[in-house]
C-alpha cells in the first residue's frame, strides 16, 4: 500500500469572473503569466504565485510519483473560502470551485481525491453543499479554523460538524485568515506563528468549548500543520485546566482525554517534532501531509516520517497510509 497524503491544495486554471457570477466585491481572480505561471489576485493585489502544479493532473502525478505518493488529498486553497461574504455569495463561490477541483482530480479518480469548501457561515447551506458535494464525487471537506472571531465551538459550525459526524464525511481544518500587524507582517511571521497558533486555539476551542463533548465520536477530523502549537503545550494545557476550573475546567473531561478526537497531519519537518507528536497524540492518530504545491511544504513527501528512526513498522504504516484510510473511510 502506498503512501497517502491528506494535506494538499489546488488552484483551479481559470473561473468565471466573481463579481459578475455572485456580485459585487472583492474577489481572488487569476492573472495568467503563461502556460506555466500565474498570480493569485485579491482586487488588484498580488496574493500567490502559482504553476502547473496547482492545476494540471499530470504535474501533479508526476510529482506523487517521483515522491512515492499514492494518493493525494485535494483540498481548497483558503483564499476562496468567502467567509467574510453573505451567505447566498459564499454557496455560489463554493458550487464553482467544487465543481472544479472535480475537472482537476477527473483524470485520477482513484488518486486525486477532491475535498470541498462549505459556505459554513450558514450552516444550513453548508451542510447542503457538503452533501451535493460528495454526491457529485468529493470525499470530504476542509474548513477553515474560524470565522472571523467565532471558533469551531461556534453554534452554527457545531452544527455542521454535528451532520459531518451523521453522514460520515471527514473534515479536514486549515488555519486562515491570520492576524496581521507590524511584526507579524515581517518574514511572512503569519504563516510562520500565526498559523500554528490559530490550529492550537482552534484545538483548545474544540474541548473547552464543548464540541467532543457534543458530537458523536463518529466524527472524523483532522489539524493540519501537525495541530499547530498544541503538542508541545497539551502539559500547560492540562495543568491550567486543574488549576484554574474556574475559567479553564469547563470541559467534561480533561484535554489529555480527548486526544483520541481527532487527528493531525505530519507536516512538521523534523523527526523531533514528529516525536513529540507520536508520543502526545499517539502514531494512530498522525497521518502524513505536505501542504503540496506550495513553498513552505515538504518535499520528498513524507520525507520525515522516513527518517523518523524512533517509529517501529507498524507505526509507520499506520502514519504512511493505516490512519488516513481510516480517515477517509475507505
Amino acid at each position: 500500500m502506498g503512501t497517502i497524503d491528506i494535506h494538499t491544495h489546488y488552484v483551479p486554471s481559470a473561473w468565471p469572473d466573481l463579481s459578475t457570477q455572485v456580485g459585487h466585491g472583492v474577489w481572488p481572480s487569476l492573472r495568467v503569466d503563461s502556460e506555466r505561471d500565474a498570480m493569485i489576485l485579491l482586487g488588484d493585489a498580488e496574493f500567490r504565485r502559482i504553476g502547473p502544479d496547482c492545476w494540471d493532473a499530470g504535474t501533479r502525478l508526476a510529482d506523487m510519483d517521483a515522491d512515492g505518493i499514492d494518493v493525494q488529498v485535494v483540498s481548497p486553497t483558503p483564499v476562496f473560502f468567502a467567509y467574510d461574504k453573505a451567505g447566498d455569495q459564499a454557496v455560489k463561490v463554493a458550487r464553482i470551485f467544487n465543481d472544479l477541483a472535480l475537472e482537476i482530480c477527473e483524470p485520477a479518480p482513484g488518486r486525486l481525491l477532491p475535498f470541498a469548501q462549505v459556505p459554513l457561515q450558514d450552516p444550513d447551506a453548508a451542510c447542503a453543499e457538503a452533501d451535493r458535494a460528495v454526491a457529485a464525487g468529493h470525499h470530504g471537506v476542509e474548513i477553515g479554523n474560524h470565522l472571523g472571531d467565532r471558533d469551531l465551538d461556534d453554534e452554527g459550525v457545531v452544527v455542521f460538524l454535528q451532520h459531518c459526524a451523521a453522514q460520515g464525511i471527514p473534515v479536514f481544518v486549515h488555519p486562515w485568515d491570520m492576524a496581521e500587524s507590524p511584526r507579524l507582517n515581517r518574514w511572512m511571521a503569519r504563516w510562520l506563528t500565526g498559523m500554528p497558533a490559530e490550529t492550537h486555539l482552534s484545538i483548545i476551542a474544540m474541548i473547552l468549548g464543548g464540541v467532543f463533548d457534543r458530537v458523536s465520536p463518529d466524527l472524523r477530523i483532522a489539524f493540519a500543520h501537525g495541530g499547530g502549537s498544541f503538542a508541545f503545550w497539551l502539559g500547560r494545557f492540562e495543568n491550567a485546566w486543574h488549576q484554574r476550573p474556574d475559567l479553564i475546567g469547563v470541559s467534561e473531561r480533561p484535554p489529555s482525554a480527548y486526544l483520541d478526537r481527532f487527528s493531525v497531519d505530519s507536516v512538521v519537518f523534523d523527526p523531533t517534532a514528529l516525536r513529540v507528536l507520536v508520543d502526545t497524540l499517539g502514531a494512530e492518530q498522525v497521518m502524513v501531509g505536505s501542504d503540496y504545491p506550495y513553498p513552505l511544504g515538504e518535499r520528498p513527501v513524507a520525507r520525515v516520517v522516513e527518517r523518523a528512526d524512533f517509529l517501529d513498522d507498524a507505526q509507520r504504516a499506520a502514519i504512511l497510509h493505516g490512519n488516513a484510510r481510516r480517515f477517509l473511510g475507505r
